[in-house]
């Protein structure tokens, strides 16, 4: 006896002959020399969502529409392609270009702020490379200056805020890194940049007592000669974390490596006038 299809398999072959069917209409479309038709079509694939369809006709049609009334508008659905379907880094980059392309445009504020918005999408987590929040940074700065009356201005600042934060985390995580693989100087270098770079920043009460304890182990591995200007090192930074944070919970270890510094300068400085003498 012939066994025929259960309901669900007649469903997935009705699927997939009209996904079959849809492809091959495709197809035709992309080999069509009707740049008009293509076109309309684009934009339909557009509006259905099917944005790497819409893309595929726009990228064949965009040049035959150059310098005609159709021009801002597909450029435009070509833009917005690419960031609907998340693909950024061409989207920001034909962000820019429209604007620059069609300065004039209903939609250039509205492209040059998205432009920046995407290069914030694309800003990674603070371990990592932080170009792209850098560059992220400038974009948005630069959206503000251009459009300073824009309602978009206070969330652009806020997105900048954002990406400083992010900054901020991965310049004291690389001062940190240098303190943990005894880079001492380099550690001091960082964490004063850290603060120099970030002045309002939460980070600055520990930074002030890494570089403490950086000029205090600098100087305790150093030879005798130079001990002296290293332990001097310590006093100054001990009494910038003092001056600043009078009550910090870091007052205890900072205190006691001030107290061995003191003594070893007491110490080192008799050294340095018993060899005078004897000179």
């Amino acid at each position: 006896m012939l066994k025929l299809p259960t309901k669900s398999k007649w469903v997935f072959l009705i699927a997939l002959t009209l996904l079959i069917s849809s492809c091959s209409n495709y197809q035709r479309l992309l080999k069509s020399d009707d740049v008009n038709l293509k076109r309309e079509k684009a934009y339909e694939y557009y509006y259905e969502g099917e944005y790497h369809k819409a893309l595929g006709l726009m990228s064949d049609i965009i040049p035959s529409f150059r310098g005609t009334v159709h021009a801002e508008q597909l450029n435009y659905y070509f833009a917005m392609a690419h960031y609907k379907q998340g693909d950024y880094i061409l989207a920001a980059h034909y962000f820019k270009t429209f604007t620059q392309g069609f300065p004039r445009s209903e939609h250039a504020e509205e492209f040059l702020y998205l432009s920046a918005y995407c290069k914030y999408l694309l800003s990674p987590r603070a371990s990592l490379d932080q170009t792209d929040t850098r560059d992220a940074i400038s974009e948005l700065q630069s959206f503000i200056n251009r459009y300073p009356q824009s309602e978009r201005v206070e969330e652009s600042n806020q997105l900048i805020d954002e990406l400083r934060e992010k900054l901020e985390v991965k310049a004291f995580q690389s001062a940190l890194l240098y303190f943990n693989i005894r880079d001492y100087m380099a550690a001091v270098t960082s964490f004063n940049n850290v603060i120099r770079d970030f002045p309002d920043t939460e980070y600055r009460e520990e930074a002030l007592y890494y570089i403490i304890r950086s000029h205090f182990l600098f100087a305790e591995n150093s030879i005798q000669e130079r001990q002296l200007e290293r332990y001097q090192e310590v006093v100054a930074a001990h009494k910038k974390l003092v001056n600043r944070f009078p009550e910090s919970e870091f007052l205890p270890d900072a205190d006691n490596m001030l107290s061995i510094a003191t003594e070893q300068i007491a110490t080192l400085e008799e050294i340095a006038a018993a060899e005078n003498n004897n000179q």
